[in-house]
């Protein structure tokens, strides 16, 4: 059986398909991603002006799909578009365009082969939960296979947090042992019969993109003037002209917008690829005096549990760490030396040090890494012990780390409330115990046969002599 997901996300749509034996029924330990495919263009939150136009770029992934996806199956292949924040965004700005944008998806699918199940705005928390799903479902976290082929629950498996860095929004999502009522954000989830107390907490405008939309107003802002205005995290010797449409025109920067706001304005920005001024610039993104009542609340007003265990950091953590020629998990030291070293780089030679060249991204990669260090480090108080416990990871075998994953296995009710089938392995002691003593009966067992066999074998050679001996 096969399930599509569209991950509507605030830059670009992502479809995702996956499959799974149908012979049995909750069969969700094999489930897999079978194909990956980005849509061209922007997110859909972009069409807020034409909603029309955004379905043509569909049609190029949607034709690999159904050649991906045997015909006869196509019309009992459910699929589902989750959008995120940039849409969350658009319906805060302009709920009849966020309205118009879904209805124009939701005419293009059900004109296509599949089961069309709907297209929705999904929240941040949900946002953090399903990505926090996918991670621990495709890392074993939740199911295994033991001996006998059957389904168990991991014994001393423990969970790992999710960290989820797209371009409108960012998540955090980790078990927390602390009490539930403290934290307006932590949500029981019921996964194979299993509680766990998931926190997990979005932060609006803390994405990728729109911080660095935020930086580039505050830079405006700050600047005499607009025709040339100095950006520490871009490269030296870089330049680009962006209207003022494109970083406020934002909800996110609405706050920023300057008074004689025009939005076609062209704004010259050139870099000046200073790491120090630009960290010292991204700090400022961040409010770290919203809370004086100390660690529980350390930016924006969040009380949040104190991080614990080892943690997956993925979509945009994951590309900014690669750009920086890290991979995996790291200490804080080396992040720190290799953002530096980017940092200082001229664009020119930037050019020769990426092994994928594309400008939108190569010039925003100091920022964003700034604005990583500033999050984790700052924001969520990892330091040079904890670091090393996130792990920046892509992908699982061959499938994404992403929210979507989650999303359609919710959906598709293919984590059953209560798992009947699941059966909860012995300890390593017991079995251990379990493990000698069976031994040592089969053993015994054995040396009882052995036994018999002698002892019958010398009564028959009894007997023979017995018959040699007995007179006539």
């Amino acid at each position: 059986q096969y399930g599509i997901v569209l991950d509507a996300g605030s830059s670009r749509t992502t479809v995702y398909v996956y499959e799974w034996p149908a012979e049995k029924e909750n069969d969700t330990g094999v489930v897999s991603q079978t194909f990956k495919c980005n849509v061209k263009g922007p997110g859909i939150s972009s069409y807020e002006s034409n909603p029309g136009a955004l379905v043509k770029p569909f049609d190029d992934c949607l034709n690999k799909v159904k050649e991906r996806i045997p015909v006869h199956l196509h019309k009992n292949t459910s699929v589902y578009l989750g959008a995120t924040a940039g849409m969350r965004l658009l319906r805060l700005q302009n709920e009849t365009a966020a309205n118009e944008v879904l209805a124009s998806i939701q005419s293009y699918f059900r004109a296509q082969p599949f089961e069309f199940r709907g297209a929705q705005i999904i929240t941040g928390r949900e946002e953090g939960v399903y990505g926090w799903i996918t991670a621990n479902y495709l890392m074993g976290n939740f199911l295994e296979r033991n001996l006998w082929r059957t389904w168990v629950h991991p014994y001393g498996k423990e969970t790992m947090g999710a960290l989820d860095l797209g371009g409108a929004s960012t998540q955090i999502s980790f078990i927390s042992e602390e009490p539930q009522e403290n934290f307006n954000s932590t949500l029981q989830v019921k996964l194979y019969g299993y509680n766990y107390n998931v926190y997990t907490h979005s932060f609006q405008c803390y994405g990728r993109d729109e911080a660095e939309k935020r930086l580039l107003a505050l830079l405006l802002q700050k600047s005499n003037t607009s025709s040339n205005v100095g950006n520490p995290c871009y490269p030296q010797n870089y330049n680009t002209a962006l209207t003022m449409k494109y970083f406020s025109g934002s909800l996110c920067t609405q706050s920023l917008r300057p008074a004689n706001y025009y939005p076609n304005q062209l704004v010259n920005f050139h870099g000046t690829g200073d790491p120090g001024l630009c960290q010292e610039m991204v700090s400022l993104l961040f409010n770290f005096t919203a809370c004086r009542d100390g660690e529980d609340c350390p930016f924006n007003g969040i009380h949040r549990p104190k991080v614990k265990g080892n943690f997956v950091a993925f979509s945009g953590f994951y590309y900014t760490i690669n750009a920086l020629n890290l991979s995996g998990h790291f200490s804080l030291a080396d992040f720190n030396s290799s953002m530096w070293f980017f940092c200082s780089q001229s664009w020119a030679q930037l050019q020769f040090m990426l092994p994928k060249f594309e400008e939108i991204y190569a010039r925003s990669y100091c920022f964003s890494a700034s604005f990583i260090y500033y999050l984790l480090v700052h924001g969520y108080n990892f330091d040079a012990e904890t670091w090393p416990q996130i792990h920046f990871q892509k992908e699982v075998g061959n499938s994404s780390i992403a929210w979507s994953l989650g999303y359609m296995l919710s959906l598709t009710n293919m984590i059953p409330a209560e798992g009947k089938l699941i059966q909860v392995p012995l300890k390593p002691s017991l079995f251990a115990g379990l493990l000698i003593f069976l031994t040592a009966t089969a053993l015994l067992c054995l040396l009882f046969l052995v036994y018999l066999c002698i002892v019958s074998r010398n009564r028959k050679n009894i007997s023979r002599v017995e018959h040699v001996f007995i007179p006539e």
